[in-house]
């Protein structure tokens, strides 16, 4: 499947995510979304379906009314405005799930040496993710095990500019780090 089928403008949905949008740039087969919450990502041809809007829809729906009747009287009805609880607020827009058998199918013939690197590079590449598209806050799940995995980690975040620090332990326990990623911060 090439990116031929999607153009500018598509509303699309991501497969394997709950994530939506609208494609607002196209380079080959990587497919440049911006999603419902303001991101843009970035995704591959087939990692995406057209989102199919239905022509009839509002036939079936106001069979007796007019259309224009019915905006009519949702513009005279007061909209309420939804705020968001300081809690939710604050809550991390991405998690990331460092355990082994979450990033590759199989570890069979794996050293231990590639299992860390393989969790670390998704590590490091996901927090560069998270800073380019200017996330605050990233949750990195890595279990309690050993440690190594996690003094890794922390060697890892000290050498951006970001603070990071245990995770919600009621949520994630003691196997989590959250990053905050400072977004005032001078290249």
């Amino acid at each position: 499947m090439t990116a031929r089928i999607f153009k500018k403008g598509d509303s699309v949905l991501v497969l394997d995510d709950d994530f939506s949008g609208k494609v607002i740039s196209i380079s080959g087969n990587t497919i440049t979304i911006l999603t419902d919450d303001g991101f843009e990502l970035d995704f591959d041809a087939k990692e995406l379906v057209k989102q199919e809007v239905q022509q009839s829809f509002s036939k079936h729906i106001f069979k007796n009314e007019s259309i224009q009747s019915v905006v009519s009287e949702k513009e005279i009805k007061r909209r309420k405005v939804v705020t968001k609880k300081t809690k939710e607020r604050f809550k991390p827009t991405l998690e990331v799930d460092l355990h082994i058998h979450q990033l590759t199918n199989s570890t069979r013939g794996m050293t231990n040496h590639d299992m860390l690197t393989l969790q670390l590079d998704t590590a490091k590449r996901q927090l560069e993710f998270a800073i380019k598209k200017r996330m605050q806050k990233i949750v990195f799940i890595h279990g309690v095990g050993e440690g190594v995995l996690k003094l890794e980690l922390e060697y890892l975040f000290g050498r951006y500019d970001v603070k990071y620090y245990e995770a919600n332990y009621q949520k994630y326990g003691l196997g989590a780090t959250e990053v905050y990623i400072y977004q005032n911060a001078k290249p």
